[in-house]
């Protein structure tokens, strides 16, 4: 899944006027906010539920919520444009929404995360770059191909396993200890060893040719 937003911005989270009366006054209550809230943070948790390899090619501003949605992706690529903002520490409300005070320590360092979220100023491609936020920095008019070219790599590979490395990758950076870690590593190797792409890779590999993988 490549995610790439229209226009100028890639995602600039909730309009603020939407939640606003014609004085002015915030329209919403805690029951509709909460709602609101469920609405955006289940995006975020269908993102990291699905097997699929999530590419997020950030073209410009990506903003409280529509940062969120870039952390939650697996791969993030920048255009020399982009930035990225917190920011609802800035006007009344806390840092952490849609999964970001979980995502962004577990991306940067706990350090670097407080630092931002406390601040909320805002992160210019270049420095996410330099703090590992996103894998690479190309121009804008080269971003999607980029993004596109990550995915064909991607899908080069057996399904079982790039979903299984996914599954691994996130799972072990909550694991309890190096065994525990370990143990859930020797459990997908192990179902690998036993699909049909495994025996076809490693037949390619005696033969000297590329694999054909069918998902099985």
């Amino acid at each position: 899944i490549v995610l790439a937003g229209e226009g100028a911005g890639f995602c600039a989270g909730l309009d603020l006027k939407s939640v606003l009366d014609a004085e002015g006054r915030s329209q919403l209550d805690v029951a509709s906010g909460y709602e609101l809230q469920l609405s955006f943070a289940g995006l975020i948790k269908r993102l990291r539920a699905t097997d699929a390899t999530v590419i997020a090619a950030v073209q410009g501003v990506a903003v409280g919520a529509g940062m969120a949605l870039t952390l939650a992706a697996d791969i993030r690529f920048a255009s020399e444009q982009a930035a990225f903002h917190i920011g609802a520490v800035r006007i009344g409300i806390t840092a952490g929404e849609c999964g970001i005070s979980y995502h962004l320590p577990r991306l940067i360092g706990a350090s670097r995360a407080f630092e931002l979220m406390l601040t909320g100023r805002p992160v210019a491609a270049a420095e996410a770059l330099q703090i590992g936020l996103v894998a690479d920095v190309v121009p804008g008019d080269q971003l999607l191909e980029r993004a596109m070219a990550c995915a064909r790599q991607v899908l080069a590979n057996s399904p079982y396993s790039t979903a299984h490395t996914k599954r691994l990758m996130w799972g072990n950076l909550d694991a309890s200890s190096l065994d525990a870690a370990i143990e859930l590593e020797n459990h997908a190797q192990v179902l690998g060893l036993m699909t049909r792409d495994f025996a076809e890779a490693a037949q390619a590999f005696v033969e000297k040719r590329k694999p054909v993988f069918v998902g099985r």
